[in-house]
């Protein structure tokens, strides 16, 4: 039996009470991020090695030399003159903590050709891509400081996939050009552990800005990303936690031009295949400026997204405030989150939730003309068909939103499951969204709205199917 949520009603006006007590913090919040710190303070100067602070030199092969060093010796600091430093990928290692001092700027380097491929994962796919800006690949105990910047100069790949872009378009490749259009991520930790990253400012990404792949107890804390630089990058993510778990990321600045926090974990056949969770994250004290979601969780679900502790964030003029996301050929489960003490303010839809996200991206399909034994492993693995088709169905259930505020949102709630999935066990208590637009919500189970209200300026109202409400 459906329930009917009417905006203006004496009902949901006596429920409402202001933003009270903060949610119950979950027991596992105090296990996440970096447990160790390189604690050697040697410090080894990267232009003791013949590095330029000009910022036209090339300086990889001096930097590396830097890190190297500082690494065979068991650790301490590679610091910089004031400058700024030009250079292709670089590979941090063991007990080294790369010090960005605030007169140092590090540049990326615009040729492809200086940030060699490496065995990765992109966007839920294992395949061959370009290395980061600054890789941290199967180290510990590492970290990057200070108040220094980042300048990855992603322009031209930027360009570079928009030219790519019309030509797939017009072929019907719309779900393979984002893995074609290789371009470098600005920070990279895969297969790591111990890892901190702090104060740094990155900006201009070519691709992905940080993405941590694989890893466990990271902390990013304090960083500054400015992507909306010069224009607007394609894919210019702020902080990917790509099945990783124990991760902390807190007092963080993010403006970008796609997810500004977001959650993954393995796209379709191969993300079913390597089957690593994302679990046990806190995302506090945060603040994103633009982009695609305040927080986002998918569409990459396939491994479990799971154990997620929000907080205190605040979304100023994003497509979407939270926003779940997953595909009919996804498959994994979203379980046990937890939103609370949120501010969004100008966003487009609040709460944006869908089993069913981007077809013409999501789902693969070769067009006529094409042979499938010649084509790239890359595009084998997305044109893998998932079975039974059941797999691939997502779930996502348990989901805790409480002490809400949301003003001049365009609409209060797009929320849209399967029939063979329905949304279960969402639970909003102490929200107050003011919208042009109530929204709908679709394919919904065990919802409970307590003490919440919902203003919409059309006077639209909110059908909820199977809707509890409290006081």
């Amino acid at each position: 039996m459906k329930k009917h949520l009417h905006i203006f009603t004496a009902l949901l006006l006596f429920l409402y009470i202001p933003l009270v007590k903060a949610a119950d913090e979950p027991g596992w919040v105090k296990t996440v991020g970096a447990k160790k710190f390189p604690s050697k303070t040697k410090a080894y100067l990267v232009n003791d090695f013949a590095a330029v602070n000009d910022g036209t030199t090339l300086n990889t092969k001096a930097i590396q030399q830097a890190i190297d060093k500082c690494a065979a010796a068991g650790g301490g600091i590679v610091k910089f003159k004031p400058g700024k430093y030009l250079t292709g990928s670089l590979f941090l290692k063991n007990n080294v903590n790369l010090q960005l001092d605030e007169s140092t700027e590090l540049m990326g380097s615009q040729n492809i050709a200086d940030y060699p491929e490496i065995d990765t994962r992109v966007a839920g796919i294992e395949m061959k891509w370009p290395a980061a800006l600054i890789n941290i690949l199967n180290q510990s105990n590492v970290a990057i400081t200070g108040k220094g910047l980042v300048n990855a100069q992603g322009k031209p790949f930027w360009d570079m996939y928009r030219t790519m872009r019309k030509e797939y378009d017009a072929k019907g490749l719309r779900w393979i050009i984002d893995y074609d259009a290789k371009r470098p991520r600005t920070l990279l930790v895969t297969n790591a552990t111990d890892v901190t990253i702090k104060g740094i400012t990155l900006q201009q990404a070519g691709f992905w800005t940080v993405q941590l792949l694989y890893s466990t107890q990271v902390t990013i804390d304090g960083i500054t990303i400015r992507n909306n630089v010069e224009g607007h990058g394609p894919s210019t993510d702020g902080i990917d936690v790509d099945s990783s778990t124990k991760i902390l990321i807190q007092n963080c600045d993010i403006d970008c031009n796609d997810d500004d926090f977001c959650l993954k974990a393995g796209r379709d056949w191969d993300g079913l295949r390597v089957n690593k969770p994302t679990e046990y994250v806190v995302v506090r004290d945060c603040i994103a400026r633009a982009g695609s979601g305040l927080l986002t969780l998918g569409s990459e679900t396939s491994g479990d997204i799971r154990h997620v502790y929000a907080t205190r964030l605040t979304g100023n003029g994003t497509s979407n405030g939270l926003n779940l996301k997953s595909a009919v050929t996804r498959g994994g489960t979203l379980e046990d989150i937890h939103f609370t003490d949120i501010t969004m303010n100008g966003v487009g839809t609040a709460f944006q939730i869908t089993l069913n996200w981007n077809p013409s991206y999501s789902y693969s399909k070769l067009p006529e003309g094409y042979t499938e034994s010649n084509l790239p492993p890359h595009w084998k693995k997305l044109l893998t068909k998932v079975e039974p088709t059941s797999k691939g169905i997502p779930h996502f259930k348990d989901v805790y939103i409480s002490n809400i505020k949301a003003t001049g949102a365009k609409k209060a709630v797009n929320a849209i499951g399967l029939p063979e999935s329905a949304l279960q066990n969402f639970h909003f208590k102490n929200v107050d969204i003011s919208a042009a637009t109530a929204g709908s919500v679709k394919f919904a189970e065990g919802w409970k709205w307590e003490n919440s209200k919902i203003t919409a300026a059309d006077n639209s109202t909110l059908t909820i199917p199977n809707l509890t409400t409290q006081h």
